[in-house]
């Protein structure tokens, strides 16, 4: 039997789609990376160039091992994709709860939506205070 992988694609919108879910699925990879370094209590854990000692490396090969390990839960629970890579992450009874998944998708829009307001709202207000001090 041949395998059927890469052959049919499981987005409805072909290609298209399945290239827009590679492209999703990468950036919650990187916001999370980056999310995780931003945090006040992780923020000691960032390697520095050439001084970083081997507890440290440790730390942030864990860290990076938890956060891919959690990737494929969370963009399934997110209604991203299918994929489960070797795990078998599409049996968890609270995925087929919907008040459970509505509740995770709004809170994960709400708190991305306040990330990127108070980012802009911060560029907006830098560059106002730049512009009045240059006037005043």
């Amino acid at each position: 039997q041949d395998a059927s992988l890469g052959q049919v694609s499981f987005s409805i919108f072909g290609s298209f789609g399945a290239a827009l879910q590679v492209v999703l699925i990468f950036y919650l990879m990187v916001s999370s990376v980056v999310g995780f370094y931003s945090s006040p209590l992780f923020t000691r854990l960032l390697p520095e160039r050439q001084d970083t000692p081997l507890t440290k490396i440790i730390g942030n090969c864990v860290s990076l091992l938890v956060l891919s390990s959690a990737l494929p839960v969370f963009s399934r629970t997110l209604g991203i994709t299918r994929f489960d890579l070797l795990g078998d992450f599409g049996r968890f009874d609270w995925l087929g709860n919907f008040y459970i998944v509505f509740l995770y998708n709004m809170s994960f829009a709400g708190l991305t939506t306040l990330c990127l307001v108070k980012r802009v709202s911060w560029a907006v207000q830098a560059e106002l205070l730049r512009a009045l001090g240059e006037e005043g």
